[in-house]
């Protein structure tokens, strides 16, 4: 994955968009015509796709019109129909229905204390989809500056706020996962780096949306407060919250923690996630150096890139079975940067990392 960079100076959402969608256009198209070619071969039907994120983007107008109208925008300006760019935001809503993927491992250190956080979370997911990503600095209309990454077209992932706020992200399945196309989730990740200076901020506003799809957001604040950290697991039915155990780590993979939602879990492979849950329970005690590249190489531990946390792409495989570790990426909350690589973390203990 190519990791593109850009700084938007355009604080109104409509004209942002436009100026994203204008400046990226060739990737935007690109990611957009992966996806609804990945659509159909998963069991979703173009006009599927379509309902779902029309009717995705209403409820984002509803809860949120700035974030709609970025949409709108970016649609506009990558010269793309609105529903394409609609069913691509909407695109982990498009397939909660249909499919139980299984993707990323988060770690958030956060004691109480003066220490900020540390952090480090892998992203995997199908490389036939994301040959570009996009690191992205954006000034709110309320004025707090934002740094998040992204596939081409969607509105985040993960990120961090200058109010010190980061967040991780993780995908669920939960049995009560629908096709009525709620609150893109990763629309609430946006909303919440570009409003919520606090954990608690963050959480209220996390449980103001409804959603169709599961997901965790995993945020944290550089400020000594209580909680300090929260992974907010979110699905149709109720939203849960998992705080940080007793020495502040706090880790998930792409199962429900939360007792009463993990009766409901509909993960495809429920071995793998909890093998790569125990595998950061083993290895955790070894990553409290503040050193990124330091941690890195604990997370993998003793098996380096065979890691269970680590994806290699199989090419003998079809691509919609296919998994790699597409970025590695560390929070700094108090300088309000990404640190990152395109790759697993063994890439990041011996190559390095570019922050942005």
């Amino acid at each position: 994955m190519k990791i593109h960079t850009h700084v938007s100076d355009i604080h109104h959402p409509l004209e942002r968009g436009h100026q994203i969608g204008a400046r990226f256009a060739e990737q935007i198209r690109t990611t957009t015509a992966l996806y609804l070619g990945f659509f159909p071969r998963v069991g979703v039907p173009l006009s599927e796709a379509q309902r779902i994120g029309e009717n995705s983007l209403a409820a984002l107008e509803t809860w949120s019109p700035g974030l709609a109208a970025e949409v709108v925008g970016m649609a506009r300006g990558a010269d793309l129909p609105l529903w394409q760019l609609a069913s691509l935001n909407a695109r982990t809503e498009v397939l909660a229905a249909r499919t139980r993927h299984s993707e990323c491992s988060t770690t958030v250190h956060a004691p109480r204390g003066a220490r900020a956080p540390q952090t480090l979370q892998t992203w995997d997911w199908h490389d036939s989809l994301c040959p570009h990503g996009l690191m992205l600095a954006l000034h709110t209309e309320r004025g707090m500056n934002v740094k998040l990454f992204c596939e081409f077209g969607m509105l985040a992932k993960l990120g961090v706020n200058s109010a010190g706020l980061g967040l991780h992200f993780n995908i669920l399945h939960h049995a009560s996962d629908n096709d009525r196309g709620g609150v893109p989730v990763h629309a609430i990740a946006r909303r919440l780096l570009e409003e919520a200076s606090s954990v608690e901020e963050a959480i209220e506003l996390a449980r103001s949306a409804q959603v169709s799809a599961s997901t965790v957001l995993t945020v944290f604040s550089r400020q000594d407060s209580s909680p300090r950290a929260a992974s907010i697991e979110l699905s149709p039915v109720r939203t849960a919250l998992v705080l940080p155990r007793e020495d502040g780590w706090l880790l998930h993979t792409n199962h429900f923690l939360d007792p009463q939602l993990s009766l409901g879990e509909q993960v495809a492979d429920r071995a793998d996630t909890q093998y790569r849950l125990g595998h950061l329970e083993q290895v955790v005690g070894q990553m409290a150096s503040a050193d990124l590249r330091a941690r890195a190489e604990a997370m993998c531990g003793a098996e380096g890139d065979s890691a269970p946390i680590c994806f290699h792409p199989d090419m003998a495989m079809p691509d919609t079975e296919r998994w790699e570790t597409l970025l590695s990426v560390g929070i700094d909350t108090v300088r309000c940067a990404l640190q990152y690589v395109a790759g697993t973390p063994v890439h990041l203990a011996k190559a390095g990392f570019d922050t942005f």
